[in-house]
C-alpha cells in the first residue's frame, strides 16, 4: 500500500473537477466514465491494497431496467489496467451492485439477478481466475471477518428508498402490507452458502427496547433498510422504515441486535430522528454508532454518537453534513463529505470533510463537482469511506459530467 500513489499517479490525474489545496494530502482519479465505488461503509480497495473494485453503470440518465446489466470492475493499483471481471443486473443507481471484498483478494463479492426466475442473489468471485460461488442470498455488507453476509430484502428495497437494492420487475416484489413474518434480516454463511433469515419485520417491531410501536400498524408499509456489520461481527444495525400505505411520508427508528437477530435494542427512535437526521455508522469499538442528528434543538444536524441501545448519546462535533464515519484505528478523526448544494464553496465546489474530534477542528482534503440534486435517484454522493489501513480514502465524484472514483494519501494529516 505505501507505493500506491507512486503506482496509480503514473496512470491518472487530477484536473479542476476535484482539487486539494492541501499539498499534504496527494490526490488522484483511479477510474472515470460512470463509475462507482459502493458506500461510506466499506472500502473498495482489496485487503491486500493491490486492486480496487468498482462498478459501472449502463447509462446515467434512466432508471435501471430489470435485466439491464452493468459491470464489475477491477483496477491493478500498481499497473493502471482497469478490467471488467464480471457483469450484472443486480444494482441500482446510488451503490451499483453492492460490490465489495470478502477476506482477501480472491474473494470478491457482489449481487446479480437470475433473469429466468427473476430471483436475487450474491456470487463470490475470484476475479483473477473468474471461478464464481452463486450465494444463498444476496449481500449488503460482508462481515470484516469475510464469513458471513448480512442483506434485508434488496428486491424491495426501493420502497423504502430508491437506489441501495436490485431491480425485479414488480410482479416479483409485492409490497408489504403491515408487520410481515417474511422479511426481515438476512445472514448467509460464506463456508456453506445457505442463507438464514434471522429476523423478520414484525419481531423487530414486537421486540425492540425501547418500542418503536404506532397506533393501526396493519395501516402501514414496514421494510428494513440497511444492515451493517460492526468490525467485530457481534452485532448488525438496520433501519427500520414505515410509511402510510397512500402516504410518501416516512417514520424511521435505528435497531440493533446480536448477530443472531436476538436482543433487539433501539438505539435511533422515530421522535428522535423526525427533528433532523441521517446517515448511521458503526465506530470501531463496536458497541456505539456515529450519525448525523439534531439534538440541540438549533438549525441544523451535528455529529453524534450513541450506544447500540440508546443510551450515551453525546455530540461529537457540532456541524453534521453528508456521510460520516470514523477512523478504523480508533484515531480521533472523521471523515465525512457534503450532498450537493449541502455545504457549497465559493466556486460551487463540495468539500470532503476531514474532522479531529479531538481538537474539534476540520480541513477540507479535497474539493469536487457534484451535479446540482433534481432527482434523487440520480444524484452523486461522494461516500467518502476509509480503506482497511486507516492511510487512504476513497470517494466518488465527476468529471466532464460523469461518475469518477478518486483516492486521497492521509497519511500525513495524522502526523503529530
Amino acid at each position: 500500500m505505501k507505493q500506491i500513489f507512486l503506482a496509480i499517479s503514473l496512470f491518472f490525474s487530477v484536473g479542476l473537477w476535484a482539487q486539494n489545496k492541501n499539498p499534504n494530502v496527494p490526490l488522484v482519479r483511479i477510474s472515470t466514465n460512470r463509475v462507482i465505488h459502493r458506500f461510506f461503509d466499506t472500502s473498495p480497495i482489496s485487503p491486500s491494497g493491490k486492486y480496487v473494485a468498482l462498478f459501472r453503470f449502463p447509462s446515467e440518465t434512466h432508471s435501471p431496467k430489470p435485466g439491464e446489466v452493468g459491470e464489475v470492475i477491477l483496477v491493478d493499483i500498481k499497473t493502471g489496467r482497469e478490467r471488467v471481471v464480471a457483469k450484472s443486473c443486480g444494482f441500482e443507481m446510488q451503490l451499483g451492485a453492492n460490490v465489495q471484498w470478502g477476506v482477501n483478494d480472491k474473494e470478491l463479492y457482489y449481487n446479480d439477478v437470475d433473469t429466468t426466475t427473476w430471483t436475487t442473489f450474491a456470487t463470490q468471485l475470484n476475479p483473477f481466475t473468474g471461478a464464481k460461488r452463486r450465494m444463498g442470498g444476496t449481500v449488503f455488507m460482508v462481515s470484516l471477518d469475510g464469513k458471513k453476509l448480512a442483506s434485508y430484502n434488496l428486491e424491495k428495497s426501493r420502497y423504502a428508498q430508491v437506489g441501495y437494492g436490485a431491480v425485479v420487475p414488480n410482479t416479483y416484489a409485492q409490497r408489504n402490507k403491515g408487520l410481515v413474518d417474511n422479511d426481515g434480516i438476512y445472514i448467509t454463511d460464506v463456508a456453506t452458502g445457505k442463507c438464514k433469515q434471522i429476523v423478520s419485520i414484525r419481531q423487530i417491531y414486537d421486540n425492540s427496547i425501547p418500542s418503536i410501536a404506532v397506533a393501526n400498524a396493519e395501516n402501514f408499509e414496514f421494510y428494513c433498510f440497511q444492515v451493517k456489520w460492526n468490525p467485530q461481527g457481534t452485532r448488525l444495525l438496520t433501519v427500520i422504515d414505515w410509511s402510510p400505505k397512500k402516504d410518501s411520508q416516512r417514520q424511521r427508528a435505528v435497531i440493533t441486535m446480536r448477530a443472531d437477530g436476538t436482543d433487539i435494542r433501539t438505539a435511533v427512535t422515530n421522535e428522535q430522528w423526525t427533528k433532523g437526521g441521517h446517515h448511521i455508522n458503526w465506530m470501531p469499538d463496536g458497541e456505539h454508532l456515529s450519525m448525523n442528528l439534531n439534538v440541540d434543538g438549533k438549525f441544523g444536524i451535528e455529529i453524534i454518537t450513541v450506544k447500540y441501545d440508546g443510551t450515551d448519546m453525546k455530540i461529537a462535533y457540532p456541524i453534521g453534513s453528508g456521510h460520516p464515519s470514523y477512523h478504523p484505528k480508533g484515531l480521533p478523526f472523521v471523515i465525512t463529505d457534503a450532498y450537493a448544494g449541502e455545504m457549497p464553496l465559493a466556486d460551487g465546489k463540495t468539500p470532503i470533510r476531514l474532522i479531529n474530534i479531538e481538537k474539534q477542528t476540520e480541513q477540507n482534503i479535497a474539493e469536487i463537482v457534484l451535479p446540482k440534486i433534481t432527482d434523487f435517484e440520480f444524484r452523486v454522493d461522494a461516500h467518502p469511506t476509509w480503506d482497511r489501513t486507516g492511510r487512504y480514502v476513497v470517494f466518488n465524484g465527476t468529471e466532464n459530467g460523469t461518475r469518477c472514483v478518486y483516492i486521497a494519501d492521509l497519511r500525513k494529516c495524522f502526523v503529530k
